[in-house]
């Protein structure tokens, strides 16, 4: 058994995507611990055919799931990887993983990944969603969930970090081929979102990572969100899919990839700030 890191997986109904990923990941015989919120497909079986370790808990959002996940699993490595089930890891990224040696990382204690983003079977390449890093492999009892978000999931490694940008994670919801699967899911993480952004006007919720343009990927991000906040309401959405397309030439992208920028980039960014507008309304009508 590997001794030097295990894999963390959250689950919900991914008979399709679970066997993709524990396949990528199987010759590096580690430590499976997954996390599931009540699948009633065969995700419960395939984890059970691969050994896993499996906990259920109650879905509410991916921040507080990961946090249950990474309380509640007896960790024993001292490193973890945290992995969505709709990934998978290339096999330049499992030559890293085989030859990965803890002491040659004193004094790191997160690693980022280069993620591969696919809609519908299209890779997509431009709009500013490749290269993209996600801190992926962290410290055990170091790195943990943050909290200060709705939907947007990420993991936090205090300290030192490094980027590997070599190998990939590919990521593809397979479910996202029914495109109604894709509006549902976005509808419910509008809501999510929109909920978030009304707690941070009231100062209810402030950023746990430094904003840094020039910091780590996440501290990057973390700059940018706070300028996407500052911008005014339904004007926003116009602005950021001129950014993707034009500026980030998300034009060059096929047609499958140019729906999704304009999907994920605008319906969906207006949708939030539909759903702003109503909940502050909302909240002033009421007594």
């Amino acid at each position: 058994m590997n001794k030097d890191f295990s894999f963390v997986i959250l689950t919900f109904n991914e008979e399709v995507h679970l066997p993709r990923l524990l396949e990528s990941i199987k010759s590096l015989n580690a430590k499976n611990y997954i996390l599931d919120s009540g699948s009633t497909d065969k995700t419960l079986e395939i984890a059970a055919t691969y050994g896993a370790t499996v906990l259920q808990n109650a879905f509410e959002n991916h921040p507080k799931q990961w946090d249950f996940a990474l309380r509640n699993f007896h960790i024993t490595t001292p490193w973890t990887i945290g992995l969505d089930a709709d990934q998978i890891v290339t096999p330049e990224l499992l030559d890293q993983l085989e030859k990965f040696k803890p002491q040659d990382f004193e004094g790191i204690n997160g690693i980022y990944f280069s993620r591969k983003n696919f809609f519908q079977g299209s890779w997509i390449r431009y709009g500013g969603y490749y290269p993209i890093y996600l801190l992926k492999m962290f410290r055990t009892g170091v790195g943990y969930s943050d909290l200060n978000e709705n939907m947007d999931h990420r993991f936090i490694a205090p300290g030192k970090t490094t980027i590997w940008k070599n190998g990939h994670i590919l990521e593809e919801n397979l479910k996202e081929n029914d495109i109604n699967f894709w509006f549902e899911k976005h509808e419910k993480y509008s809501e999510l979102i929109a909920q978030e952004e009304i707690e941070r006007m009231k100062n209810i919720r402030i950023q746990v990572l430094k904003p840094d343009f020039f910091g780590n990927p996440d501290e990057k991000k973390a700059w940018l969100k706070r300028l996407w906040w500052k911008l005014p309401l339904g004007i926003r959405p116009y602005l950021y899919y001129a950014y993707r397309m034009i500026f980030k030439l998300g034009i060059l992208d096929d047609k499958t990839a140019r729906k999704f920028h304009y999907l994920q980039g605008l319906w969906f960014r207006k949708l939030v700030d539909k759903k702003i507008n109503d909940l502050s309304h909302h909240q002033i009508r009421r007594p």
